[in-house]
């Protein structure tokens, strides 16, 4: 089943991950922000904001930072979802982006979103897939990750691996991980009780709590099935040009 009406929860918001600096996908940011770097004819941001809106997404948060005029103006150009902005007047990461713009945020589940990353094939059903899969009373943390053998753009080892109850470990160093992280994820506001202040990434919860066996707590996996497209650097942009622009997809 992949009808919203189906579903006793579904978040109501969602916030993208957009102010890092783009280093990797220069020259192209050295006057643009990544999330406005055109991919198949539109920003890349756009891709995002498009697959919230069908899934039936209220409300989106955007964090910025750099260059952050431009990828506003742009912003103030759709009309929905909702989207609202959390300024970072120095980058804060990951976890400390979220953290910042919790206030926005709510009290309730949401889902954050790298804004370089593209998934396919049934998009929005992915999202609906995670809100079943939810279940407050075993994690804090649900994370979307994709087999590497389907990952466009990625060249690492992978991340993760993932059992059969959803489980997941990171891969030991002499490891190869069938998973890489896709993401996006749904996070309940609870998971950053206790976190640190400033700038820290997702992993320093991730890593919180880790049992004997390598599998971390409180944070759970479903497997994405269909194509995935990291959009980090201009390899990785002219691969999804290709990819997206295809019509046999």
């Amino acid at each position: 089943m992949n009808n919203l009406e189906d579903l006793e929860f579904f978040p109501k918001k969602a916030i993208i991950l957009s102010a890092g600096l783009g280093t990797r996908m220069r020259p192209l940011t050295d006057t643009l922000p990544k999330p406005l770097v055109d991919v198949a004819g539109k920003p890349l941001i756009d891709w995002s904001i498009q697959l919230l809106a069908e899934a039936g997404l209220e409300e989106i948060i955007v964090n910025t930072h750099y260059l952050a005029e431009k990828l506003e103006a742009h912003l103030k150009t759709i009309s929905a979802p909702r989207i609202r902005i959390s300024h970072e007047e120095t980058l804060l990461e990951t976890g400390g982006g979220i953290k910042k713009a919790l206030p926005l945020l709510g009290d309730e589940p949401f889902f954050a979103l790298n804004s370089d990353t593209i998934a396919l094939h049934g998009a929005a059903s992915y999202l609906w897939r995670l809100a079943r899969r939810w279940n407050p009373e075993e994690m804090d943390a649900l994370l979307l990750l994709t087999p590497t053998t389907t990952a466009s753009g990625y060249k690492g080892q992978g991340d993760f691996m993932l059992g059969g109850a959803g489980e997941i470990r990171r891969r030991k160093s002499h490891e190869t991980a069938p998973f890489v992280f896709s993401g996006v994820q749904l996070l309940h506001p609870r998971y950053f009780e206790g976190a640190p202040e400033g700038a820290f990434s997702m992993n320093v919860l991730y890593n919180r709590g880790v049992h004997a066996d390598g599998v971390l707590d409180r944070v759970r996996g479903i497997a994405h099935d269909g194509l995935w497209l990291h959009v980090g650097d201009p390899q990785g942009k002219a691969a999804a040009d290709r990819i997206l622009t295809d019509p046999t997809l």
